[in-house]
């Protein structure tokens, strides 16, 4: 079952992923951003809407089945924009029938949960930012007894190709070219990540079978569970060589939070990356037992190889820059 979705912040790193993952599943995609400049490809119809305007959202939704709620402003401006990106999309969501599939993160449970982080468990967010996802979560599932339908899928830290100055290209895979690898936390600590192409052929899977839920409900996508002695090996594996181990400056990044407003926000969630924590897939696996998830392998082949037309040489990025 296919038909028209909404996607909120398809510039952004999971929009463009599910943008790309409902096109090639035959939906009619809206990929909606605030300057309606999302790249053209077959299937998807580029749409200028602002989040932040409850009328323009409305109108925008209007005939969709599904909205996907993908739009992450920056950490700072989290307590002022997301109560309203919420109660637009909500409204959006109720003026038009549709199905809201929102991208949930880890933040909701804090750092004294257990390592399996599962939907049962009550959330004990102990951060502001954990809060602040906790109300929104909250906000949708109360919305439920209105008749407003949700799904929250949540998953750790992406993986993906694009280069959007997340965790893994920014500070990890950074250095490749020098031979060597980053790792913000403890190596033997396992850390939750989400292969973005995959998260987002899952939400278009639940999409898919959005009736037969209740009217909210959520889902961990489990991804890769990994040390970060597993994920420096992995990296080695796709660039084909040894890497040395690098550890991240956490000591400059406390000196620039004296300054930044947005190096503060990144170090409250230092935590994730001492404590150890994995999602539990089991509830989505059972909701979609077709679903085949992409080997790590060949994830970090994809991530890695080289993107540029020049298919003459087929190493990966870091060895042809080396």
């Amino acid at each position: 079952m296919t038909g028209t979705v909404l996607i909120l912040g398809a510039n952004g790193r999971f929009g463009r992923a599910a943008t790309q993952a409902f096109a090639n599943a035959g939906w009619q995609v809206r990929a909606a951003s605030r300057k309606g400049n999302s790249a053209p490809r077959t299937g998807v119809t580029a749409v200028a809407v602002n989040v932040m305007d409850t009328a323009a959202l409305s109108a925008a939704a209007q005939g969709a089945d599904v909205i996907v709620h993908a739009v992450h402003p920056p950490y700072p401006d989290w307590a002022d924009i997301m109560p309203v990106h919420t109660k637009n999309v909500i409204a959006a969501a109720r003026a038009s029938g549709a199905t809201v599939m929102v991208v949930g993160n880890v933040y909701t449970f804090g750092e004294n949960a257990p390592e399996l982080y599962a939907e049962t468990l009550t959330p004990a967010p102990t951060t502001r930012k954990g809060h602040l996802r906790l109300d929104m979560e909250r906000a949708f599932e109360a919305a439920a007894a209105d008749g407003v339908h949700s799904v929250i899928l949540r998953g750790g830290d992406f993986i993906e190709r694009e280069k959007t100055g997340n965790w893994f290209d920014t500070y990890m895979t950074n250095k490749l070219h020098k031979g060597v690898f980053t790792y913000p936390g403890a190596r033997d600590v396992v850390h939750a990540w989400a292969y973005l192409p995959d998260m987002a052929r899952a939400m278009v899977d639940l999409a898919k079978m959005r009736n037969t839920l209740p009217a909210f409900s959520s889902f961990g996508f489990e991804g890769y569970s990994l040390t970060g002695h597993e994920m420096h090996q992995a990296v080695e594996k796709a660039v084909g060589r040894p890497l040395k181990a690098a550890a991240f400056p956490w000591g400059l990044m406390r000196v620039l939070a004296l300054f930044s407003p947005l190096m503060r926000e990144v170090l409250e969630m230092r935590y994730l990356w001492e404590v150890p924590h994995r999602v539990d897939g089991g509830p989505l696996a059972a909701a979609l037992p077709d679903f085949a998830p992409t080997p790590l392998e060949e994830a970090m082949l994809q991530v890695l190889l080289p993107q540029s037309k020049d298919a003459s040489d087929p190493r990966p990025a870091a060895l042809r820059s080396a």
